[in-house]
């Protein structure tokens, strides 16, 4: 199958490599500088500038372009409202201590290029018999999950995401777990993955590949950074389990929203979320970028009435070492390693870093019922507020072969951690 959802989607403005000077538009040139106060080393670090930032100077520009002395920046613009216009310019770039990047601002008219290294693949079909196409967005409602259909409508269960180190994938069948890729190279994995010659789903990437497999056990879980509601002491999963045919969401409607060569990114909406005899509005955004062996998730929850807690999972099948929890900047990590793969066949260091602001302990879930086998942190939440945190999976054959050691483990985490509590200061010049 032939990689073609970028084709399909015009909201994702991929910037690339600057072209020739005939395709700049002819207006004043600014300086961005960029300013990392810390006294960390900031590897791969991701800045977001606001449309409104850079067009002060410049109603009329196209594509910002960033260039670095002779070199250009790595960066896209993403349309995050869907309403056709860019609302950011995205870009990861490498900082020292206490480093100051001053940046060439230039415009446009075409859309440069640079290496692809993140990606998004979906993949769906309308009928048992017919043929998986690529697919840029889906609305699923209550009555049409796996085993009510009979068939697994999509491509690898739901939507595929990664950038050169790790990839994740979302059970958007009803389940609503998150599983991970292990790769084992930083290429892009390929795009039939999940399917078979023929177009049909096949899962076929529970076998080793020169790019990887799928390497983690889900079962009962919410996954790797899966969620759920505490709501007086009871846990409600959002969506179900394989074996149920008819979810608690009404409808879940998907999109991608940006897919570039720096940035990816995927919403969902869950609509009427039935949880303990109450309906609530769910909006979630999952995002991703290079260099790290992390996504990101951020949730906002209409409906919150003071009695819920906001509970991050961490699957802990096949795990025997205890969890460690470890406040690292402004998050509070919650770490394993151990066996954690399928049949226990290789080590994998899996994390949730949640905000230490709003961290209230974790729990472990229950044996039996619709979430099990998971630790869950356990956050406060407010009505229709924005809960931010990532989730990490380091693989033994991953680049980074260190992995297979605990302590390397645990000090990458907390390490990134700290570098995602820092932010890159932005300065507009003339």
């Amino acid at each position: 199958m032939k990689k073609t959802i970028k084709l399909y989607v015009p909201i994702a403005l991929s910037v690339l490599f600057l072209g020739n000077c005939k395709a700049q538009q002819k207006i004043a040139v600014n300086k961005i500088i960029l300013k990392n106060t810390s006294d960390l080393a900031l590897p791969q670090k991701a800045v977001s500038i606001k449309r409104a930032l850079l067009l002060a100077n410049n109603p009329k520009a196209n594509f910002p372009i960033l260039i670095n002395k002779t070199d250009t920046i790595p960066a896209q613009v993403n349309d995050l409202n869907g309403d056709g216009k860019w609302d950011e310019l995205f870009l990861v770039a490498d900082f020292s201590p206490k480093e100051e990047k001053t940046l060439e601002l230039k415009w446009s008219q075409t859309d440069p290029k640079f290496p692809i290294k993140t990606s998004v693949r979906f993949g769906k079909r309308e009928g048992k018999d017919l043929p998986v196409h690529p697919a840029v967005e889906e609305v699923l409602m209550a009555n049409q999950v796996h085993k009510k259909l009979g068939y697994q409508k999509y491509q690898t269960d739901g939507p595929t995401w990664e950038n050169d180190k790790v990839g994740f994938r979302h059970y958007l069948d009803g389940r609503n777990s998150v599983d991970v890729f292990g790769k084992k190279i930083p290429a892009i994995t390929p795009e039939n993955v999940g399917i078979n010659s023929k177009g049909a789903v096949e899962d076929n990437y529970h076998v080793m590949y020169d790019w990887g497999r799928d390497i983690f056990p889900v079962g009962n879980s919410a996954g790797l950074g899966g969620y759920a509601l505490s709501i007086d002491g009871e846990i409600n999963r959002l969506g179900i389990l394989a074996a149920d045919t008819l979810n608690n969401v009404e409808k879940t409607t998907f999109k991608i929203v940006s897919e570039g060569p720096v940035n990816s990114v995927l919403s969902y909406n869950y609509h009427n979320w039935n949880a303990s005899g109450n309906l609530y509005q769910v909006q979630e955004t999952t995002s991703i970028w290079p260099g790290m062996y992390a996504y990101k998730n951020t949730v906002a929850i209409n409906g919150i009435k003071g009695k819920e807690k906001f509970l991050v999972a961490l699957s802990n099948l096949n795990n025997k070492n205890p969890l460690q929890v470890i406040e690292s900047g402004n998050w509070v990590c919650l770490l394993q390693h151990d066996y954690l793969t399928y049949d226990r066949q290789w080590i994998l260091g899996t994390a949730i870093l949640v905000p230490k602001e709003i961290y209230k302990g974790y729990t472990e879930a229950p044996k039996t019922g619709q979430l099990t086998d998971s630790y869950l942190a356990e956050l406060s939440i407010e009505n229709n507020k924005e809960i931010s945190y990532y989730a990490v999976a380091c693989w033994e054959l991953s680049a980074d072969r260190a992995f297979q050691d605990a302590a390397y483990f645990t000090n990458y985490v907390t390490t990134l951690a700290k570098q995602l509590s820092t932010s890159i200061q932005v300065e507009i010049k003339k």
